[in-house]
């Protein structure tokens, strides 16, 4: 590897990192507006709503992007939307940690995309790995009532929604190899805003009591937060192989964990955290073998 794919990779992982450290942290405001009347799906658009800031003006400088790969740039404009609205309305109801670690089963439909969409070899150790991160959802998730792994919330269903979509955004995203990660990143950004405005027309509940400052400070945390999360996580995935991509970011279990404990006190069960091991071990594994 000559220097200077060093260096890009060395970037790509970083980003990746700061991405994962943000995702981790984010639960922290959005639970602080929910307890002041922004409820999942209007702070989310309102948030995403704050990148409009940075979106309006790519979006001028490059329309002509947009007609480079229009399908892949649908498929991904979805598929952000998903991820991202799914995933806040998760991290607002569920555990944070139960929610990180179901929404990081991503790998197993990262690998078995990337393999049917981009074509991209499926090593052993990342075979191994996924079925240990498997093994440890089903452990995680197992339900005696049920006597199977079956999600027991409404939180654990989006959590489970928002992994896939991510592994599919990560595909598109690599798919999109013609298109600079300013398009993808605005493509994203609207993809979240239609989602989550489909969501906040079926709402009804009125917004009416919640503090303007409440609302300016989910949009500037659009406006700061989300864009260089959002461009650095497409850098990280438009350079890196979509299952190494999944296994990096995996990262934020870890920064969401610690969050939990010491601001919101929360207990995680020994079958959680059994199962949380083993999805851990999984990440540490391949990391080994990339």
């Amino acid at each position: 590897m000559d220097m200077s794919a060093y260096k890009q990779q060395t970037l790509a992982v970083s980003c990746l990192l700061y991405t994962a450290s943000m995702w981790g942290l984010i639960w922290y405001p959005l639970r602080h507006f929910s307890e002041h009347g922004l409820n999942g799906v209007w702070s989310t658009f309102f948030i995403y709503m704050g990148t409009l800031v940075v979106a309006i003006p790519l979006l001028r400088s490059r329309i002509w992007e947009y007609k480079v790969q229009p399908g892949w740039l649908f498929a991904l404009f979805i598929a952000s939307g998903v991820t991202n609205t799914a995933f806040i309305l998760a991290m607002i109801d569920g555990q944070v940690v139960r929610v990180l670690l179901l929404f990081y089963l991503s790998p197993v439909w990262a690998m078995l995309l990337g393999k049917l969409v981009l074509n991209e070899p499926i090593q052993r150790s990342s075979i191994v790995a996924c079925a240990l991160a498997l093994f440890g959802v089903i452990i995680m998730l197992w339900n005696d009532d049920f006597g199977a792994p079956f999600p027991q919330s409404t939180a654990d269903w989006l959590a489970l929604l928002s992994g896939v979509a991510f592994a599919w955004t990560s595909v598109c995203t690599r798919k999109l190899q013609k298109i600079s990660i300013q398009t993808k990143s605005v493509i994203s950004w609207f993809g979240v805003i239609a989602i989550s405005g489909v969501f906040v027309l079926l709402d009804s509940q009125s917004i009416n009591a919640v503090s303007v400052p409440v609302i300016f400070t989910a949009m500037a945390i659009g406006a700061v937060f989300i864009v260089t999360m959002t461009i650095a996580v497409v850098y990280g995935v438009s350079h890196l192989p979509v299952q190494r991509s999944a296994i990096i970011l995996l990262f934020e279990i870890v920064v969401g964990a610690v969050s939990a404990y010491w601001l919101a006190n929360e207990v995680i069960t020994i079958q959680e955290w059994v199962g949380g091991a083993l999805v851990v071990s999984a990440a540490i594994f391949i990391a080994r073998k990339t």
